[in-house]
C-alpha cells in the first residue's frame, strides 16, 4: 500500500486532500532542490575563482543598475516603458577588464534568463567573449558558449605562455549577466588592468534598435558597437533596445547625464515611423544639445533591408522614413546647428543582401560593413571636435 493511501485511512477523508497537498509540495520542493543542484556546476579543481566585481566594469551609461552588468539605472523602473526596462537588463556592450599571468583561463557566469531566439546564435544571445590585448591591438581569444542552465562554467583557453596579459570579457547581448567569476590556476596573479584600453575618456554613446543592441551577431565581440570600440580604442556605450528605440525622452535624459561624452550617435530610425520621428525627433535631440552644446551628434539613416527590393509597400515606407529623417536633419541645420552630421543608409551594409540573417538583422558580415562605414566618420568627427 502506498504511503498516501495509508495516510488516507488513518486521517480520514476530510483531511486527505490537504495532507496530500503538503506531501506533494514537499516532493516538489525536493525535486527543485535537485534541479538547482544540477544547475550549479562544480568549480574546477586547481583553480581560484575571483568575482569579477573585483575588476572595473565598462560600457555602462550609469551606475545604480539592478545588476552590475545591466544597463539602465534602477531609478528608471516604472518610468521607462516595461519593454524598454526589461531590455535594459540585457548586458549588451558591457565588459570587464583585468590582467593575469596565468597559462589558462576559465569564466563562470550566471544568466538572468534562459533566453533563446530562433535567428541568433546562443553565443551572441547569452554567451560571453574573451579578448586579449596584443601588440596589434585587441585580439579575439575564444567565446564562452552558454550551457542550457542558468550558470555556465567553461574553460576559455589553456597552454598559454605564462606572462602578464590584459584581458577583456564582453557580456551577453540579449540576456542579462547577473554574476561573473574569473578563474585562473592557483598561484597565478589575477588583478585589475594596468592599461586604459579602451580609453574611458569622452565615451561614444550610441542609441538605437535591435541591430545596435547586437542582433544578430554570432558572438558579443562582433556587435558593431564593440567592433567600433576596439577600432577607436575608446569606450562605446550600447543603448540599443530591440524593437523599442522609439525616442523615449527619459533615455535622452539618461544619455545627457553623462558628464563628458565625446559623441552621440542616433540610429533609431528602424524602430520609428515617419510620424514618430516628426513628433519626437527634435525634442529628443534638444535634450542632448541643451545638456552638451559642443558635443557632436551623428544621425544615422534607416538601413535598407534586403527584401525591400521585392516588397514594394515596405520599400515605400522605408524611403518615406529616410526622407523624414533627412528633413529633420535639414531643419536642425537651418536653425544654426553646426556640430551635427548625417550618415546615409543606402550603402551601409552592401547591396548583395548577404549582410542579413532574416532580411532585417545583421550577420557578422553586416556588422563589419556597418563598422567599416561608420568608424571613419566617427574618427573624423572626434578629430575635428578635438
Amino acid at each position: 500500500m502506498h504511503c498516501l493511501q495509508y495516510m488516507d485511512i488513518i486521517i480520514g477523508k476530510n483531511k486527505v486532500v490537504m495532507f496530500k497537498k503538503v506531501i506533494l509540495a514537499f516532493v516538489a520542493a525536493f525535486a527543485c532542490a535537485i534541479v538547482s543542484a544540477q544547475e550549479e556546476p562544480a568549480r574546477a579543481d586547481g583553480y581560484k575563482y575571483v568575482n569579477a566585481s573585483e575588476f572595473p566594469v565598462f560600457g555602462k551609461v550609469a551606475e545604480g543598475t539592478p545588476y552590475r552588468y545591466s544597463r539602465l539605472p534602477a531609478s528608471l523602473e516604472g518610468v521607462s516603458r516595461k519593454s524598454v526596462w526589461n531590455l535594459g537588463l540585457n548586458s549588451a556592450g558591457v565588459y570587464v577588464r583585468f590582467r593575469t599571468d596565468a597559462p589558462a583561463l576559465r569564466v563562470r557566469w550566471t544568466s538572468l534568463n534562459k533566453h533563446y531566439m530562433n535567428h541568433m546564435s546562443p553565443t551572441g544571445d547569452r554567451g560571453i567573449d574573451v579578448y586579449a590585448l596584443t601588440a596589434d591591438g585587441w585580439r579575439f581569444v575564444k567565446s564562452g558558449r552558454p550551457s542550457r542552465e542558468a550558470v555556465t562554467d567553461t574553460q576559455i583557453i589553456e597552454n598559454m605562455i605564462p606572462q602578464m596579459r590584459e584581458f577583456m570579457v564582453y557580456m551577453s547581448l540579449y540576456d542579462g549577466v547577473t554574476d561573473m567569476e574569473i578563474a585562473v590556476p592557483e598561484g597565478c596573479t589575477l588583478e585589475g588592468p594596468a592599461l586604459d584600453s579602451p580609453s574611458v575618456k569622452k565615451p561614444v554613446i550610441m542609441y538605437g534598435t535591435s541591430i545596435l543592441q547586437g542582433g544578430c551577431a554570432t558572438r558579443p565581440g562582433m556587435a558593431y558597437t564593440n567592433i567600433i570600440s576596439r577600432r577607436l580604442d575608446r569606450e562605446v556605450i550600447n543603448l540599443g533596445f530591440s524593437g523599442n528605440a522609439k525616442l523615449d525622452y527619459e533615455i535622452a535624459e539618461l544619455m545627457a547625464s553623462v558628464k563628458d561624452p565625446g559623441l552621440f550617435v542616433l540610429d533609431y530610425a528602424p524602430n520609428c515611423t515617419s510620424e514618430l520621428i516628426e513628433e519626437k525627433g527634435e525634442k529628443f535631440f534638444r535634450i542632448l544639445r541643451d545638456a552638451h552644446p559642443d558635443v557632436p551628434i551623428i544621425f544615422v539613416e534607416q538601413t535598407p533591408y534586403s527584401f525591400m527590393e521585392f516588397d514594394q509597400e515596405l520599400r515605400e515606407t522605408l524611403l518615406k522614413k529616410m526622407e523624414t529623417q533627412k528633413q529633420l536633419f535639414k531643419k536642425l541645420k537651418s536653425q544654426g546647428e553646426k556640430k551635427i552630421y548625417y550618415i546615409k543608409g543606402d550603402k551601409m551594409v552592401g547591396a548583395d543582401g548577404d549582410a542579413f540573417v532574416d532580411g532585417t538583422h545583421l550577420t557578422d558580415l553586416g556588422m563589419l560593413r556597418y563598422a567599416d562605414l561608420v568608424t571613419p566618420v566617427i574618427k573624423k568627427v572626434l578629430k575635428k571636435n578635438k
